[in-house]
């Protein structure tokens, strides 16, 4: 126990109040998106709509959720963003693990460590990036969406800090009981280090879920775009041919669009607070060794 001096106590009021205020300020925008979809045509293009809808009604999500081509583009992301962050996780905690390890067991760690290092320097380029894809056959495929940002060196780094930390006597233990370096790795390494995992696996959904570029460049058609691709070419460009003719003469296009994007930001927002918890404490363990 420790006694809170009175400079204390007026720094934590006023710490709190500007959280409150910054937290009021990223939530606002998200609920007047919200009342602007349920509300009716007119009130909501005349720009009325505030902190309540009027005129409620959801039919800008009944006719989303009638559009193919919106489920098909939700359904691309879904499975793009499960199938990348489990990848993802597989292959940067395996190479994190034997990054974390000192020259003596993994002969050339640094030089293996810096060849990392200079790719988040220098890349091929946007160009030789659709070539290799094209070369490949990935057009139109969603692994096109995945294998690019499959390897995260930023994420590995804190994987690899994270498993430093881990008492090398643990470690000692499972050899001495005839285990090898993946059954260290798996009973180890990774039950220890959740809060890294957690950190990583959220970094890289939300970069899967809101990534559309790549999916404007790799996939053709708008039934083989993923979710924000296919926002993006509704709300930024203007696109509503994939809509039905009727539905955007009798409904009002800033409705419709305020449902979409509130749909498109609602899977990480149910996710981020199951994840919250771990999320300081990865990045804070994860950060402060070399």
């Amino acid at each position: 126990m420790y006694h809170k001096t009175l400079p204390y106590r007026i720094f934590s009021v006023f710490n709190y109040i500007s959280l409150a205020v910054i937290s009021v300020c990223c939530l606002l925008p998200l609920y007047h998106l919200l009342m602007v979809s349920l509300s009716d045509t007119a009130p909501a293009n005349a720009g009325l709509v505030t902190f309540w809808p009027i005129g409620f009604t959801v039919e800008a999500y009944a006719k989303t959720f009638n559009n193919a081509n919106f489920l098909a583009s939700l359904w691309i992301s879904v499975k793009r963003t499960v199938f990348g962050t489990a990848l993802a996780l597989l292959v940067n905690s395996v190479a994190a693990y034997a990054l974390s390890k000192d020259n003596r067991v993994f002969r050339g760690r640094n030089a293996y460590l810096w060849y990392f290092v200079i790719t988040m320097l220098f890349s091929g380029g946007l160009i030789p990036g659709y070539i290799l894809i094209l070369k490949l056959g990935l057009i139109n495929n969603l692994l096109a969406l995945i294998l690019p940002g499959l390897v995260a060196v930023y994420n590995i780094i804190l994987l690899l800090n994270f498993f430093r930390t881990v008492p090398k006597e643990l470690e000692e233990a499972t050899f001495m009981d005839g285990a090898g370096h993946f059954r260290s790795f798996i009973s180890i390494y990774l039950p220890i280090s959740l809060p890294a995992i957690a950190t990583i696996a959220l970094f890289t959904m939300v970069g899967h879920w809101n990534a559309y570029f790549d999916g404007l460049i790799y996939m053709k058609g708008s039934e083989n775009l993923p979710l924000a691709s296919f926002m993006q070419t509704i709300i930024v460009q203007g696109n509503t041919t994939s809509f039905d003719p009727a539905v955007i003469a009798n409904l009002s296009q800033r409705t419709l669009r305020a449902s979409q994007i509130f749909i498109g930001a609602l899977p990480i927002l149910l996710v981020y607070p199951f994840l919250q918890r771990f999320f300081v404490k990865g990045i804070v363990i994860g950060a402060v060794k070399e």
